[in-house]
Formats: C-alpha cells, sequence, structure tokens
C-alpha cells in the first residue's frame, strides 16, 4: 500500500509526538529506581557503589531514547524541508539542537529555512506567509546570520555554510556585505572551480569598492567558461565594474 506524502509526514508528527510523551525524565528514572532496585538512600560504600551502578544502566536508556528522538525531529525537518514548508521545518531542527547542540549540519538547515521565512515563504505558518513585515525579515535573516556564524563556529571548514553566509551578506543583509569577503575566500580555497561562488564573491568585492580583484573573478569565470549564460552574465557584470571604477577614478 502506498501512501501520500502528506501522509507520510502525519505519521512522523504522530511518532515525534509519541517519543516526546514517552521519553522518560531524570525524575522518572529515579522513581523507577526506587520502586524497581531499591537504591534510594544508599549509605554504605558498597551500596553507593551498587547505586551507582544501576543509575548509569538507567541513565544509558535514557541517552540512547534522547539521541532517538533527536534523530527523528532531524528527519521530520528534512521532511518539511522537502514540501517547502520552511516554518514547520525550521522549528523541527530547533528542536533536534536540544539533543545535539554540537550539530553544524542542523544550524546550517536553520540558517537556510530562516531566509524562506524572511521573505514570506513559510506559507506554514499563517502569521508569516506573505504578510512579513520589514521587522520582522530582518529578525529572521539576523536569525539566519547567528545560525550560519554558529554551524561554522563547531565546524570552520563546512564549506555549505560559508558560501551560505557569504550569499547572505552579498545579496540579503548588503550593509555588511565586507562581512562576506572572508567567508567566500575561504570557500573558494577548497572549492576552487565553483563559478557560482566566484560570483558572489566577485559582486562583494564591488559592493566594497575592490574592482580590480572582482574583474580578476570575472575574468577567471570567463576564462573557465562553465557555460555560456555563465560567462555573458560574467562579461555582463565585469563591465558593470569597469563603468564604476572609471567614474571612481
Amino acid at each position: 500500500m502506498k501512501f501520500s506524502l502528506v501522509s507520510k509526514i502525519a505519521v512522523l508528527v504522530m511518532a515525534s509526538v509519541f517519543f516526546a510523551s514517552c521519553s522518560p525524565s531524570y525524575n522518572s528514572i529515579k522513581r523507577m529506581q526506587k520502586m524497581e532496585e531499591g537504591v534510594a538512600h544508599p549509605n554504605t560504600k558498597e551500596e553507593l557503589k551498587e547505586a551507582l551502578s544501576k543509575y548509569e544502566r538507567r541513565a544509558l536508556d535514557l541517552v540512547t531514547t534522547e539521541a532517538q528522538e533527536g534523530i527523528w525531529y532531524k528527519m521530520l525537518g528534512t521532511r518539511y524541508l522537502d514540501e517547502k514548508m520552511y516554518g514547520q521545518a525550521m522549528e523541527s531542527f530547533k528542536k533536534a539542537l536540544t539533543f545535539y547542540p554540537d550539530n553544524a549540519n542542523l544550524y546550517y538547515y536553520i540558517a537556510v529555512c530562516a531566509v524562506y521565512v524572511a521573505h514570506g515563504q513559510a506559507f506554514d505558518l499563517a502569521n508569516v506567509a506573505g504578510t512579513i513585515d520589514s521587522e520582522k525579515k530582518e529578525e529572521y535573516l539576523r536569525m539566519s546570520e547567528a545560525a550560519y556564524t554558529q554551524a561554522l563556529n563547531i565546524n570552520p571548514d563546512y564549506y555549505r555554510a560559508l558560501y551560505g553566509i557569504g550569499v547572505l551578506y552579498t545579496f540579503e543583509l548588503t550593509e555588511d556585505s565586507a562581512k562576506a569577503i572572508p567567508y567566500m575566500e575561504r570557500f573558494l580555497q577548497t572549492q576552487t572551480k565553483d563559478t557560482n561562488g566566484m560570483f558572489v564573491l566577485a559582486r562583494a568585492y564591488y559592493l566594497n569598492a575592490e574592482y580590480d580583484k572582482a574583474i580578476a573573478l570575472y575574468d577567471k569565470i570567463i576564462e573557465l567558461a562553465p557555460s555560456k549564460e555563465k560567462v555573458a552574465d560574467a562579461q555582463n557584470n565585469k563591465k558593470i565594474v569597469l563603468d564604476a571604477q572609471y567614474a571612481n577614478n
């Protein structure tokens, strides 16, 4: 029997709720410990050692259960993301972070979703879709900035986050476009033939009046010739930069 995608998402939501409601808390473990294993008030050295041993086993059970719950929230987030339900995806990834606070991928996904929400594309959030104001947009863009930054704090070489924050500064938070330059330069140190990255960095150079560097990158794109369209775009952009350079000399 084939389930529709909506049905699959519903199943995942129900499963996540089940895990959330059934996940044992520290207090519940303590109550179970007292009832089942009689270690409520250990006193002697032997009793303390035995109690610690039994609590370690319970703690391992708790960690395993919570790890699974975190995985389910991450899976749910990716399903929402596939369906372009960016608001729900973002919230699911945030919940997954409570279980995996050092996961750079989760911060990356939150950053991506936040940009879509900033543009009113979170149609799964009735209070956001199509009605977002400039103040709220700035809030979500800054949320994206913070998430990309945290992803890179965890993994400084995470090239997707390097590219994402570079695009964010160059095309969204343009008042901070200079911040894009070191990120995109690092990105191109490893992604040496990524012409999309070159376009982003060249624009960041242009926005900050580093015209010679922008021209050199556009020349490199033209030399690599990834496609006719990209060569034409690089040639047109180079002309814009040359005109700006001439006007400012």
